[in-house]
């Protein structure tokens, strides 16, 4: 599904030019000739993924729209504006607005960056980690190995993003107590190995992922 862009422009000449490079971009477009207008189509729809707001607007300016936005959303938002002052595009940022344009600027351009603004947002959401087969959703807690879900508990879980955060270091199974049970756990170190063959064993073709060093502990390490 291709995603849906707001922009609030008084300008007509400069929407349309602006409308017609994100559309040639695969982009749906709707349009705003003012901050009210804006306002009132993002209150009246959730298909919005994106909002291009103009500074200088009659009714309500960028800055207004940009401020009414971030009480209740975190949808993007693409500041454009005649002035370059760097304290206006640090108060951009400030109110939360995610990029700044300058005019004049390339449409090209403004399209590249609304295409890389959505891939760090989208790379953000996901927050897949991938070593061979073993897929790790740091965002949905979530471990697949080849395709098919891997049930680890709790503390599994725990255990095995400490490794991979960690990854290629040597840990001693004290420091993965304190790190995964906690400085004030008062069990035996060896409940890490323990848990460690239990680990080993969900993970299945992965496992030699998770290396044993002899004397000290474990490493998690991939295969360059």
């Amino acid at each position: 599904m291709s995603k849906e862009i707001l922009i609030a422009e008084d300008e007509p000449r400069m929407r349309k030019l602006v409308a017609d490079f994100l559309k040639k971009a695969g982009y749906k477009v709707d349009e705003a000739a003012n901050g009210r207008e804006a306002l009132e189509i993002l209150e009246s729809t959730e298909s919005i993924d994106l909002v291009i707001l103009d500074v200088m607007m009659p009714e309500k300016d960028g800055w207004t729209v940009c401020r009414e936005i971030r009480k209740s959303s975190d949808i993007p938002v693409v500041m454009l504006t005649a002035r370059s002052q760097e304290s206006d595009e640090l108060f951009g940022f400030e109110l939360g607005a995610d990029e700044y344009v300058t005019k004049p600027f390339s449409p090209n351009v403004l399209v590249a960056r609304v295409n890389a603004l959505f891939r760090r947002l989208e790379s953000q959401e996901k927050k897949v980690m991938q070593f061979g087969t073993l897929e790790i959703d740091l965002s949905g807690h979530q471990v697949s190995v080849d395709g098919q879900a891997v049930d680890l508990s709790p503390t599994e879980y725990d255990l095995l993003q400490y490794l991979v955060a960690n990854k290629g270091r040597a840990l001693s199974r004290e420091q993965i107590v304190n790190a995964v049970w906690g400085y004030d756990y008062f069990g035996d170190n060896r409940t890490v190995d323990t848990h460690i063959t239990r680990l080993r064993t969900k993970l299945g073709k992965e496992s030699n992922l998770i290396q044993t060093v002899r004397g000290l502990g474990y490493r998690f390490e991939v295969k360059a």
